[in-house]
């Protein structure tokens, strides 16, 4: 009944497979690499190849319904110094590349399937198989998880001028034309866009989209950590600060530098995450200057926020940033932005606060009230906890069955 295809899959995908799947929609799952830990390879490989792989295994749908398209993503993994096969956007081997590759093989597959009546797909991945789908009379659900490249690119050129020693980390100013036109083929084709924040919804329709078609559906978060009980506040010492994420001025990381240097020795700052560009000279003073972890394994970085007293994430351009529903699940107040899906899982004052962009003087602010009232702290840790067993992956899958389903429905009964 219903094709869902992710190139990689990420926590999200995985979501909307299990959803789909307990109900009995989905038909086929497909990716790249969808790998079978049971294999006899698996013990000729690496622990780092191994671990590598352990990613892209979907325990969520049965193995039977799993189909690979892997050939070109080895090759992009495979191949780490040959820049001119990944040149971005245009090599055979960048990430776009093996974006398009999978969409015309999905394309390939949809008139096999006599009994499918809708895709679900996401974004720069989904052309080819829209056009093929509208042609075969197939539904068209398009996930886009993160604002309209319009807004995006406003946001960005102004940042260029505002911040110009932080401007080659705004990769997002790299995509042409072809690129950008392929996303608004993609959103016109689809029957319904699933978009996870209110934010998100109202770039689109700055863009020129209707709302009719968009649906926004949260994402969710992962169970609570139990905190020890009855808790404390923490001993005497710096506001231990945690930002993760890419490093760059998307996320609008100079203004959380700045906010730290404006309260000195009161906090310590933990970067975790890779540089976008090893040529800003801000960037890389502040990678040596804090405590820096370019990556770790999903349960440590949760280890990390359970060790830390607030999560900074002042992001100009996102959808639904997942790292703030992670913090909540370990208790981990945010501080963030309207641009990051906050409304939708936070409330200002009770689970963190949510400041203007581009505000180091509101992210001061907020750090210093959290100096200052470490009792705050604990009463907002605990609210962490019981907002996030609110919003479950649970709660998710139950939406977006919601959301998919009305176009079925619709069908059976289009009184």
């Amino acid at each position: 009944m219903l094709l869902l295809g992710h190139p990689s899959g990420n926590t999200f995908c995985r979501a909307a497979a299990r959803a789909f799947d307990q109900v009995g929609w989905l038909t086929e799952f497909h990716s790249c690499i969808c790998w079978d830990p049971t294999t006899p390879l698996a013990r000729l490989l690496s622990p780092a190849q191994a671990a590598q792989l352990a990613r892209r295994a979907f325990a969520e749908v049965p193995l039977q319904r799993q189909h690979s398209h892997p050939w070109r993503e080895l090759a992009r993994l495979s191949t780490p110094h040959l820049p001119v096969l990944k040149r971005h956007e245009h090599g055979p081997l960048s990430v776009d590349g093996v974006y398009r590759s999978f969409d015309r093989q999905l394309a390939r597959r949809l008139p096999q399937l006599d009994t499918l009546r809708g895709v679900y797909l996401y974004e720069d991945a989904a052309l080819h198989t829209f056009q093929q789908a509208e042609r075969l009379g197939i539904h068209r659900f398009y996930d886009l998880p993160i604002g309209h490249w319009r807004a995006g690119r406003e946001i960005f050129a102004a940042e260029r001028e505002l911040q110009p020693e932080w401007a080659v980390t705004l990769t997002g100013l790299l995509d042409g034309p072809a690129k950008l036109e392929r996303k608004d083929q993609e959103l016109a084709l689809a029957d319904r866009v699933i978009v996870p924040s209110a934010y998100v919804r109202a770039t689109l329709i700055a863009a020129g989209f209707g709302a009719e078609k968009i649906d926004v559906v949260p994402f969710g978060s992962p169970a609570p950590h139990p905190l020890p009980a009855p808790e404390q506040p923490r001993p005497q010492g710096p506001l231990k600060v945690l930002y993760v994420g890419s490093l760059g001025q998307r996320k609008g990381l100079s203004y959380a530098l700045d906010a730290i240097a404006a309260l000195g020795s009161q906090v310590s700052l933990t970067l975790i995450g890779r540089p976008t560009s090893r040529e800003c000279k801000p960037l890389l003073n502040a990678i040596q200057n804090h405590r820096w972890i370019a990556s770790l394994p999903h349960p440590q970085i949760l280890e990390q926020m359970r060790q830390h007293d607030v999560l900074l994430f002042p992001t100009l351009f996102d959808g639904f940033g997942l790292v703030i529903t992670e913090a909540l699940s370990q208790g981990l107040p945010v501080i963030t932005t309207l641009h990051s899906g906050a409304p939708e899982c936070i409330r200002d004052g009770v689970e963190g606060f949510i400041v203007p962009i581009r505000s180091s003087q509101a992210i001061a602010a907020r750090l210093q009230q959290l100096v200052d009232n470490p009792e705050q702290r604990v009463v907002m840790r605990q609210a962490c906890l019981k907002r996030a067993a609110e919003l479950s992956w649970a709660g998710y899958e139950k939406s977006l069955r919601v959301a998919v389903g009305q176009i079925f429905q619709h069908e059976a009964d289009p009184a």
